[in-house]
């Protein structure tokens, strides 16, 4: 039996140095996003009042924990090496990760979907009255519409960060959380929408709001269990953003077809969180092909790219395709 000290290891360490730049700045911002994310809450409990729009806004910023709990436990989880019970390591929690916050986001937006319709038809209309501040009567609406246009600076700011991070680690979870912190602050607009119509009597403004908020998080749920279901699933290896093949397939079957005795080269990828696994079968009808040849494609492999982490390669009389 191989020991797991033969297989490649993935951890923080051998991470090239732009991506482990990436990774400590990822963490350190998850962790500010989790403190902006516990006095948004407490906030917004504060106001919130009747509103249904604000109730759903709440409901929305606590769900949104979880994406970045997620990659934090397992991009620890994913750094460590191979063990004799888990030789490939344990990339793929990233990908449970995924989609235990994709599974918990589609069925929460669904239910507060359809607690939003419900109120709607029912016609409710929250009551907004005055509070006493500081002998000051003000209007309840504006401290929800003033919490509601705050909460949005940081997912803003935040997310586009995370999603230039994702890019660079190739981390779905990390892109899951930049979608959501877009969600966030488009909750937020949508919010102090909902509330304003409130004020100029438009008493369904409010329930249409909290409808919009909850069909937002039923979407990036939806979005998030499919595509971390397709990777557990072992679909072909796509770029972070799901948007096509991941090139490094590509370019292998290239790389390997340039060899002489290569007849035919099928190269197949999974994704295994920050990492690929390749596996290639090369077609060699008539030569035998030494040791050192399989090696040294092999070793060219894992120079393409950081991300190419195990490489099997098979050469037999044929490919297949």
């Amino acid at each position: 039996m191989s020991s797991p000290s033969m297989l490649r290891p993935a951890s923080e360490g051998s991470l090239p140095e732009e991506q482990r730049a990436a990774l400590r700045e990822a963490r350190r911002l998850q962790w500010i996003w989790l403190s902006i994310l516990l006095v948004t809450v407490l906030a917004m409990a504060a106001v919130m009042g009747s509103s249904q729009a604000m109730r759903t806004a709440w409901i929305e910023d606590l769900l949104s924990v979880l994406p970045p709990v997620a990659f934090l436990l397992a991009a620890r989880l994913a750094a460590r090496p191979p063990t004799v019970r888990h030789p490939f390591g344990l990339h793929r929690s990233l990908e449970i990760g995924h989609l235990v916050s994709g599974v918990t986001l589609g069925g929460a937006g669904i239910f507060l979907l359809v607690d939003g319709v419900t109120n709607l038809l029912q016609e409710e209309r929250p009551p907004l009255g005055a509070l006493d501040l500081f002998g000051i009567p003000v209007w309840e609406g504006w401290l929800m519409i003033s919490v509601a246009l705050a909460s949005c600076v940081a997912p803003v700011i935040l997310g586009r960060r995370k999603r230039h991070l994702a890019e660079v680690l190739h981390d779905k979870v990390l892109r899951a959380d930049a979608d959501m912190n877009r969600a966030d602050w488009m909750t937020g607009l949508a919010t102090a929408a909902g509330v304003l119509g409130i004020g100029v009597g438009l008493w369904w403004a409010d329930a249409a709001a909290a409808i919009v908020i909850s069909t937002s998080i039923t979407k990036d749920g939806w979005a998030n269990t499919r595509d971390a279901v397709q990777d557990i699933l072992d679909a072909r290896a796509t770029t972070f953003d799901n948007a096509g093949p991941h090139p490094v397939i590509r370019q292998a079957e290239q790389m390997i077809a340039a060899e002489e005795w290569a007849d035919d080269v099928v190269v197949i990828a999974r994704d295994q969180g920050h990492v690929l696994h390749l596996t290639a079968r090369v077609r060699c009808p008539s030569t035998a092909v030494p040791v050192e040849a399989i090696d040294e494609i092999r070793r060219r492999c894992r120079e393409m790219d950081w991300r190419v982490h195990d490489v099997d390669i098979t050469v037999t009389r044929w490919a297949g395709r």
